[in-house]
């Protein structure tokens, strides 16, 4: 195999062509052939099926093998992506954690809330509203089954809740990060729980969440079921199963602490992790994910069972993004574009791949459709249903895509992204021909940005606007 560079490698994945790099160690059977995305036809009719959302915590966008990463071996997920749908266009709704978890909730921009201002949500005074529908209520209304394992981030008892929200089931944690073993979180407190209850389990939490979402797919289910099952690998502090005694010293850290400050400076880990940390972080996370769908295949119920798996946002600073610039909390590619794989035996055929561009909220709005669930119109979704374009053979919706983190703003329309930064400063890309965001175009021309410029700051005016506090970091 002649030799390849960075720059071409990166460039060989964002257009959907890692088998031609399937040499490299951490592509190898990753995605030996894909084909453009094509509905299958006569695939728009049928029974409603599950739904099994799977996210993973600060993965970037290449932090899996089938997305180009050398040396990251993902297996379990490269198989998914083969029996699938590989989207290199996808996005998360925000830079951060909660944010994104609103608007995938919510199916509407996080600044339609006053919760999602927060970015992060960072103490108990904010929270998802118990009365705004959601993905889950509006399923529950339609006859699903619903269950939240793992991390919710959107507020924390007595008043926020995913039991309050729609979910009928909860197994997991509060807040936004938790040291692995302890279970302490970002409040300095035990942050495990069975519904509104503390459940005490010290092992290795990756591994608590999969043997609770297993046991849940394996149940004789009498109705069709949502799981949301939100993993918070590799999110820091990074630990991997059998670090022990480095999350013990974190442990004692939290609770040493005096102020809130300090917990943060603990489970931040700034002087942890490795590129082999974190490889063994994605790789446990790559394993348990192959349990779960192995236990929903033995099951019997894969076939008509629509799996989704996709990160929160951009990755952090271990993480392979090439050729994206920018990371987690940045407005930038690395920041927002994120793995996002589809599977669906029933409808949906494999070994494809689709650059159609979408973020979190799309796929609210594709659940609810897919599973004859109606949004409140009350509380109109600001996400577009892909179900046309998934199963129908439609063309994919026309619409921009718009982004609002405190400082920054971003819009893509088509191949175009316009952006400003935390210094004021717009940008103009072409991420066809520039997914590094390194040429920029705003001088060249300044009729396309003032258009996107006003497109975006008309969105804006819909939304509430920031208190007038600092932002807050994850």
């Amino acid at each position: 195999m002649p030799e390849i560079s960075r720059r071409a490698l990166g460039a060989l994945v964002g257009g959907g062509a890692v088998g031609a790099v399937a040499g490299t160690a951490g592509a190898a059977e990753a995605v030996p052939v894909e084909r453009p995305f094509r509905a299958r036809p006569g695939a728009g009719s049928g029974q409603r099926p599950n739904i099994l959302v799977v996210l993973a915590d600060d993965l970037g966008w290449a932090d899996l093998s089938s997305y180009g990463a050398p040396h990251i071996s993902t297996p379990n997920l490269d198989r998914l992506a083969r029996q699938g749908v590989r989207f290199t266009d996808a996005y998360s709704g925000s830079a951060t954690c909660s944010p994104t978890r609103f608007s995938l909730y919510t199916g509407r921009y996080p600044g339609r809330t006053k919760g999602g201002l927060a970015e992060p949500i960072a103490d108990r005074s904010q929270g998802l509203d118990p009365n705004h529908p959601t993905l889950a209520s509006l399923l529950k209304k339609a006859g699903y089954a619903t269950a939240l394992i793992g991390k919710w981030h959107c507020g924390w008892l007595p008043d926020f809740s995913p039991t309050k929200s729609g979910w009928d089931e909860f197994f997991g944690n509060f807040g936004g990060v938790l040291e692995y073993y302890s279970k302490l979180g970002q409040l300095g407190a035990y942050d495990l729980y069975e519904g509104d209850a503390e459940y005490k389990d010290l092992r290795y939490y990756t591994t608590v969440l999969t043997e609770r979402a297993v046991e849940y797919v394996r149940r004789d289910h009498d109705r069709p079921w949502l799981l949301n099952l939100n993993f918070t690998t590799p999110h820091w502090p990074w630990l991997a199963e059998g670090d022990e005694e480095t999350a013990a010293g974190i442990a004692a850290k939290i609770r040493a602490a005096q102020s809130q400050a300090d917990v943060g400076r603990a489970l931040n880990h700034y002087d942890g992790g490795s590129v082999a940390k974190y490889t063994q972080m994605v790789q446990s996370l790559d394993a348990a994910v192959g349990e779960v769908l192995t236990a929903l295949r033995r099951s019997g119920q894969e076939e008509n069972t629509l799996v989704l798996f996709a990160s929160d946002n951009g990755g952090e600073r271990w993480s392979y993004l090439w050729p994206l610039s920018g990371g987690k909390s940045s407005l930038q590619e690395g920041g927002i574009r994120v793995p996002a794989i589809l599977r669906w035996p029933a409808r949906v055929d494999g070994r494809q791949v689709s650059h159609e561009p979408h973020f979190s909220p799309d796929w609210t709005a594709t659940l609810l459709e897919l599973a004859g669930a109606r949004p409140d119109p009350a509380y109109p979704l600001d996400g577009t249903s892909l179900a046309g374009y998934l199963l129908r053979g439609e063309e994919p919706p026309v619409r921009d895509l718009f982004w609002r983190v405190r400082g920054n703003r971003a819009l893509r329309r088509g191949d175009w992204k316009y952006h400003r930064d935390a210094k004021g400063t717009d940008h103009l890309y072409n991420l066809a021909e520039d997914q590094r965001e390194q040429a920029d175009l705003a001088p060249d021309r300044p009729e396309l940005l003032a258009e996107l410029k006003a497109s975006w700051e008309k969105t804006d005016r819909t939304l509430l606007p920031y208190p007038d506090q600092p932002s807050q970091s994850s």
